[in-house]
């Protein structure tokens, strides 16, 4: 057997044990070390740092301090209310809100399973005492969250514009659209279901322009975070590492301004961001180490040439990429699918003149899906532990949300507009 086939054995072995993420690919690193004795230990030390040196790195850390520091910052009640103003007289007018907050909240958490969790205790309880089922609020609650990490600034799109060496500002431009898509499919989809089942508004009169303006005014610096990102990076002020900088003085800044960071808020929130840091990092050097086996072994040159010499079309090549996806992620983390098959399979893709940014986005959205899919959905759990709600009933309740995020995905591997047309408007 190939080294390189032990190692990828190895890793996958691991993963479905549970292990963490970059314990199995370390372990598939040093069985094809052992197997090679003749290659010098040193070069995957030097891998490993050399993986998390990279600047756009750098921006991962700043993002997730940054929607740390917001969150302490009361700015999700802040945009709570917002979201119960524009929603309020819709069908399913709770569950409206917590789409909405989803997609808002996107741009200052940048982590789905954060998004997750927060909505998970602070709305489900409520939904339930509007009369929602647990199943249907958890649902909802879950799915919303897959909005999270396409609104800038995803860490996705930053991880996988650092693998495949493509514009992570055009990446957070595509994905903006790409989740603002998304909230209106979820709505849509809500308030199908909220009028057959009879779920009522938060309320039957007009909201005045003074309560507009009210809620308005107390949300809208939280929900400049995002433009000032873009445009900041679009019009060529800063890089995305830098933009990351600002957004972290930003959200103490509106902490200061509205009076509710203390100090003892910003030291636990700088220990979160270690730990958060440290995680992502240490699957990212694991991951060099592991790509630099692939690029020795040129696995994938090797793939690229078989898939290219066996599909003549690049439909079916998208639709066999999309079923591959959906299928890893049902088992896998979405950072180890990123970190082993992004380098197999972007330049597979540039040879069939498939926009790299159209297929990025198709890639982070299949893995969006498989954080939501059984056996191993990690939103899914995150969401069903915190609501009590039994796997069974969640499953049976998401076919639905399930059939609209397989039309979506559908929608942007086919019509690449869906997915460039904002960048090339922008850029």
């Amino acid at each position: 057997m190939s080294p390189v086939v032990i190692a990828f054995v190895v890793l996958l072995v691991l993963l479905f044990l549970k292990a963490p993420v970059f314990i199995s690919m370390l372990a598939g690193v040093a069985s094809y070390m052992l197997i090679n004795p003749d290659i010098n230990s040193q070069i995957i030390a030097q891998k490993f740092i050399s993986g998390c040196e990279s600047i756009s790195l750098m921006a991962i850390p700043f993002f997730v301090c940054a929607g740390i520091f917001m969150n302490y910052s009361g700015i999700t009640r802040r945009i709570m209310n917002f979201c119960e103003v524009l929603t309020g007289r819709l069908p399913g007018g709770l569950a409206q809100v917590n789409i909405l907050l989803s997609t808002f909240m996107g741009g200052l958490s940048g982590s789905s399973l954060a998004d997750a969790a927060m909505q998970s205790k602070m709305l489900v309880p409520e939904m339930e005492k509007k009369g929602f089922s647990k199943p249907f609020s958890s649902v909802v609650t879950a799915f919303s969250s897959l909005i999270t990490p396409l609104i800038p600034p995803g860490l996705a799109m930053i991880v996988y514009g650092t693998i495949a060496n493509i514009s992570i500002g055009q990446l957070f431009v595509s994905g903006l659209g790409i989740g603002i898509l998304l909230c209106v499919a979820l709505m849509l989809l809500t308030a199908v279901i909220s009028r057959k089942r009879g779920y009522g508004q938060l309320r039957e009169d007009r909201v005045t322009a003074k309560e507009f303006w009210q809620a308005l005014r107390g949300a809208a610096l939280p929900l400049c975070l995002p433009i000032i990102i873009i445009g900041s990076i679009r019009i060529g002020i800063c890089t995305a590492t830098e933009a990351g900088a600002m957004a972290v003085v930003y959200s103490l800044a509106l902490g200061v301004y509205y009076r509710e960071i203390t100090w003892k808020d910003i030291v636990a929130g700088l220990k979160e961001t270690a730990i958060s840091t440290a995680g992502i990092m240490l699957i990212v050097g694991a991951a060099s180490c592991f790509s630099w086996i692939m690029t020795k072994e040129q696995l994938p040159q090797l793939v690229a040439t078989v898939m290219i010499d066996l599909i003549k079309n690049k439909y079916i090549f998208l639709l066999l990429t999309n079923i591959l996806l959906l299928i890893a992620g049902m088992f896998l983390e979405g950072n180890a699918i990123m970190l082993m098959l992004v380098p197999l399979m972007t330049p597979i893709a540039a040879a069939y003149g498939i926009h790299e940014i159209n297929f990025a986005m198709m890639f982070i959205f299949n893995i969006a899906i498989g954080s939501i899919t059984p056996p191993m959905g990690t939103c899914m759990f995150v969401t069903c532990g915190i609501t009590k709600c039994s796997t069974k009933d969640f499953i049976k309740e998401s076919l639905p949300f399930f059939g609209i995020m397989l039309l979506l995905l559908m929608l942007i591997s086919y019509v690449p507009i869906v997915s460039t047309g904002l960048v090339e408007l922008i850029y």
